[in-house]
């Protein structure tokens, strides 16, 4: 029995040994040997050709070897060719380095990059290669060090495609995420704007960074944003989307329950008003928590401009959303139960359009939405240079098409042409695609019950959205709750003067400006009285 036990320990500790020499690694030290250490990162790279690996030799005999190993495409080469390879080359220190000093030589004297660390696990090794840091590795010592040459080929900033403003900033982020931090950190010069950073995503392991500021924001929603970020167990994070899908607080809702933006300057606008900000690397799209139902109706636009014409701009917004959510099932219930409440010269010119079609009002309503539905999918995923020419002739076409084969009525094209316009004005994508679906269940229900169906869907419609939450705010606030304070800058938007506190379920800090803020400048009769005065003394 003794020797079976210890038979099969043997066995066992052969089997470990053999694992930590084949590259099994992730949170075994690195080697002391350099060359198992190369052997090591070629085997679980799989011997890629876009590793890079430059040996040197170091000392007065050349008896020290490095190594410098680093990942062609995602790496700044000018930084590595002049501050790291030139300066280990030349070798000013050839007299006094041996092999007690070198690792301290090489990170204290001869890098000139600022972002130098030491490593000694597997681990931290492939993440700081692969996210491209430069490692060099030093004969006979068991650490590396990393220094920060990130790089490559990248987008360049350019203007928003989703998000478009008359006036206002026009740069938009990109898919890196240091540049769009370093954005932010450009409009919001404080020391107060703090930053979390985490990786997330076993295979991928995706850079994801939390950004807020302290005294702000709400420290319990940070604990909470925080929490829902680690418990985040996947493979993969390719786009922000998937952050914004498991972190959700509800995920049975066609509304989107957490912002999503590429502009600066919307980022920085509600970071001031204490929310939080999830930037994800590899794309230009940034989650901001937590979110409320009127947010989505805003445009970065309405705090650039006079407060009369942003009010005016974000009624108009919500004449569109009511416009684009009802239109064809009210044009439906009209048609199929309703037709009392139309004007008589209307309703006969109505009828007599549809004398000749053979579906019922909803089945044409239908299939005009579908179709037009496909239509804007195929303009979208088209190529750009033709995907709106062949959007818009297929439509006029289609339409005119449909109308003189007497498969829909003149006054259902013109009706589904409004919806679709209306649709567009919603500044939020999300909450357009959100609407777009809902529109369907209303005009079910119109086909069912009439006028009645339409209020019993909007009913159903703001009992469920008073019932969501957002990180544990309520969706509907500060509408309902109905928050006085907090009304200035929902549907109408208030002069600046006297937007004194920030929304009061979201921030920590409700005071946002100080007291007297109202323009006060002198009176009419002074400047007259003064100006004559200055002009007569000048004449004598």
């Amino acid at each position: 029995m003794p020797s079976f036990f210890k038979n099969r320990k043997s066995k066992k500790d052969s089997q470990q040994d053999a694992e930590n020499h084949s590259g099994n690694n992730s949170v075994k030290n690195i080697y002391s040997s350099l060359s198992a250490n190369l052997d090591t990162i070629k085997q679980k790279t799989g011997n890629s050709s876009d590793i890079m690996i430059r040996q040197l030799k170091m000392g007065e005999n050349f008896d020290i070897k490095i190594a410098i190993v680093y990942v062609e495409g995602i790496v700044d080469n000018q930084s590595i060719q002049e501050f790291l390879l030139e300066s280990i080359m030349k070798d000013n220190h050839k007299e006094t380095v041996n092999k007690q000093n070198v690792f301290d030589l090489i990170s204290e004297d001869m890098i000139t990059i600022g972002d130098v660390s030491s490593i000694n696990t597997w681990n931290d090794l492939f993440l700081s290669l692969l996210a491209g840091d430069t490692l060099i590795l030093v004969d006979e010592i068991d650490q590396a060090l990393t220094v920060g040459t990130k790089g490559g080929e990248r987008r360049a900033i350019a203007e928003s495609s989703t998000q478009m403003v008359v006036r206002g900033p026009k740069e938009a982020f990109t898919e890196s995420i240091g540049t769009n931090i370093a954005m932010v950190r450009r409009i919001i010069k404080s020391p107060d704007l703090w930053v979390e950073s985490m990786k997330i995503g076993r295979i991928t392991q995706t850079d994801i960074t939390m950004m807020y500021i302290h005294g702000i924001a709400n420290d319990e929603i940070i604990k909470e944003i925080r929490q829902r970020l680690h418990k985040i167990d996947i493979d993969s994070i390719l786009e922000s989307g998937y952050i914004q899908q498991l972190i959700e607080d509800q995920t049975i809702t066609t509304f989107p329950t957490i912002y999503d933006t590429e502009r600066p300057d919307i980022v920085a606008g509600n970071l001031l008003e204490g929310r939080i900000a999830i930037f994800v690397d590899g794309t230009p799209f940034v989650l901001i928590a937590p979110a409320v139902f009127i947010q989505f109706f805003q445009s970065p636009e309405d705090y650039y401009v006079r407060f009369d014409i942003s009010t005016s701009i974000r009624f108009l917004r919500i004449v569109m959303f009511l416009i684009s959510l009802i239109a064809p099932a009210a044009y439906v219930a009209v048609t199929t139960f309703h037709q009392e409440m139309v004007p008589t010269q209307l309703i006969v010119a109505i009828a007599a359009q549809r004398e000749a079609v053979p579906f019922p009002a909803f089945v044409e309503a239908l299939l005009m939405e579908v179709t037009f539905e496909i239509l804007r999918e195929a303009g979208i995923r088209l190529p750009k240079a033709i995907g709106s020419a062949v959007s818009i002739v297929g439509a006029l076409v289609i339409g005119q098409a449909a109308v003189q084969a007497s498969i829909v009525s003149p006054a259902m094209v013109i009706i589904v042409s409004i919806t679709a316009i209306a649709n567009f004005a919603t500044p939020s994508f999300a909450m357009a695609i959100s609407i777009r679906l809902i529109r369907f269940l209303f005009m079910i229900c119109a086909a069912v019950f009439g006028f009645y169906g339409i209020i019993l869907a909007l009913l159903m419609m703001v009992v469920h959205l008073c019932s969501l939450r957002s990180f544990g705010i309520p969706y509907m606030a500060p509408l309902a709750p109905f928050i006085p304070s907090n009304n200035e800058d929902t549907v109408v938007r208030l002069p600046w003067w006297t937007l004194r506190k920030r929304p009061r379920l979201i921030s920590a800090n409700t005071r946002r400006e100080g007291i007297n803020q109202r323009p006060n400048p002198p009176s009419s009769r002074g400047m007259v009285n003064g100006n004559l005065e200055e002009g007569d003394n000048n004449e004598t």
